[in-house]
């Protein structure tokens, strides 16, 4: 109603007669509304699941270390004195309350059927603190954490180039593309592109996070979608081959792009709900405080610490904070695990910036709003990656391409516009050949904002491709009059 409102129309037209624009989408919606009524989301118990309790008491964030963290594995609640949820609506809960862990079981437009354990595709257990095989691939991914954490100083930063020349074209689920020889459409040399590396560490964990204006990921590619077409103007081919007019382009476009964002919620809600997993703040700050867990014979040893990496993860010692030490600000913390990472939230977050520095492990925040910090959910698998993948792929089959028109997608990003702290200090512009390179930089914006570790990612990643590449098979079947038969 207040959209509505907002909008000048009139939210009391409830009419389903006629052919007016109000009651078209009124039988639209009365349609939809009835056939979800029992599509397994609990619409009428308010979208929420009664079952379900987080095994971890709430990580109170103004408080050093964990909290009483009973499980290192699970997902751990946050409390925080004021909480705004990601698209920016104000939530009045003392803690965190995982929202949805039950939407595996929603019903799906082409995902395989869930089963009992409301897992519709299983993308394998997370690495696990204490299990032999995995033990150390948990402990190495907090610390990559941080060290994207450690990136975010524009000050110090040297310039890097961004564009297509040296990024993407990655394996799908890793990050070891070196980027592209030539432009694929067009043959030519990508121009280079230019930015300090802290203002585009900062730009994607804030460009990624909420879209272009807090639509979150599936609005996000939404949005995306209509740079694309306005890319292509008049030539409107859907699958490459199949002419069409502008409507019927819109049309199929938001039904495959859609459906394809519905199946990544239901299939990444459903691991979010089976694993249960940690996140980055839990880790690193329960972690960190038990001490390092490299050298036995060493000062702070615990076999759960946090592995240590020189001018990264350090332990303060009596000579390293003496005066002019790089510890020095931590006299009386010798034996204490530091980190060399963003700094937080500065006082006046318009006009300064944090930049890094050593911290104490045990006060780390992720690159986030203070009133945010991190989701309202466990981590494993992260939604932006399969959000995300998942769109790129319904947009390849749906466009006949893997590649933005003329091999070259961007955004740009103004110089200010910053709102976790100030900057960029100049216009920042991302660039990507493919949808999967923008979708990987989704993904990977989640470990320089410290919400994901890298098992998170990759498994997102590699569980969009799927979903997407199924979305768009079944939504061909309705352009082409066979689906059903």
């Amino acid at each position: 109603d207040n959209l509505m409102a907002d909008l000048c129309l009139d939210p009391d037209i409830r009419t389903t007669d006629g052919d007016d624009p109000a009651s078209l989408g009124n039988r639209i919606g009365k349609e939809i509304l009835a056939a979800t009524l029992e599509d397994g989301s609990n619409e009428l118990g308010g979208y929420e699941d009664p079952t379900y309790q987080p095994v971890n008491p709430p990580l109170i964030v103004e408080e050093p270390g964990a909290g009483d963290l009973r499980d290192p594995n699970r997902w751990q609640p946050l409390q925080l004195e004021e909480m705004v949820s990601q698209n920016g609506i104000p939530v009045r809960n003392e803690s965190q309350e995982f929202i949805d862990p039950h939407w595996g079981g929603v019903e799906s437009f082409a995902l395989p059927e869930p089963g009992p354990d409301l897992l519709p595709i299983d993308p394998g257990p997370p690495p696990f603190l204490g299990d032999a095989e995995s033990d150390q691939q948990y402990k190495d991914d907090a610390v990559e954490v941080v060290s994207f954490s450690s990136l975010l100083g524009p000050n110090i930063a040297p310039t890097i180039d961004i564009s297509p020349a040296t990024l993407g074209n990655n394996t799908l689920g890793q990050n070891d593309g070196t980027g592209w020889d030539s432009n694929p459409v067009t043959g030519e040399p990508y121009e280079p592109n230019e930015v300090n590396e802290a203002d585009f560490a900062r730009v994607l964990a804030e460009f990624w996070a909420d879209g272009p204006d807090s639509e979150t990921p599936p609005g996000h590619w939404n949005t995306m979608a209509n740079a694309i077409t306005e890319q292509f103007g008049d030539d409107l081919l859907v699958a490459g081959t199949d002419p069409v007019e502008p409507l019927e382009w819109d049309v199929k476009l938001y039904f495959t792009l859609t459906a394809a964002n519905h199946d990544a919620a239901v299939a990444a809600w459903g691991a979010k709900g089976h694993y249960d997993y940690i996140r980055p703040i839990s880790m690193i700050r329960w972690m960190g405080g038990l001490g390092q867990s490299t050298d036995p014979e060493g000062p702070s040893y615990h076999p759960d610490g946090l592995p240590l990496v020189d001018g990264l993860v350090e332990v303060v010692t009596e000579e390293s904070s003496q005066p002019g030490g790089r510890h020095e600000q931590f006299a009386e913390e010798v034996g204490r695990v530091v980190v060399w990472a963003w700094r937080g939230t500065p006082d006046d977050p318009e006009n300064d910036i944090s930049g890094v520095g050593w911290i104490r492990a045990v006060d780390w925040v992720p690159y986030q709003k203070p009133t945010f910090v991190t989701p309202s959910f466990a981590g494993y698998v992260s939604g932006h990656s399969t959000f995300s993948r998942a769109s790129a792929a319904a947009l390849t089959g749906f466009t006949g391409s893997p590649y933005f028109p003329n091999g070259l997608g961007e955004w740009t990003i103004e110089p200010d516009s910053l709102e976790f702290e100030a900057g960029p200090s100049t216009t920042v512009t991302l660039q990507w050949a493919t949808f999967a390179d923008a979708a990987d930089q989704a993904g990977l914006s989640r470990l320089y904002g410290g919400i994901h570790v890298k098992a998170d990612d990759q498994q997102g990643r590699i569980m969009g491709q799927a979903i997407g590449t199924a979305a768009w098979e079944k939504a061909r079947t309705y352009f082409e009059g066979t689906a059903g038969g």
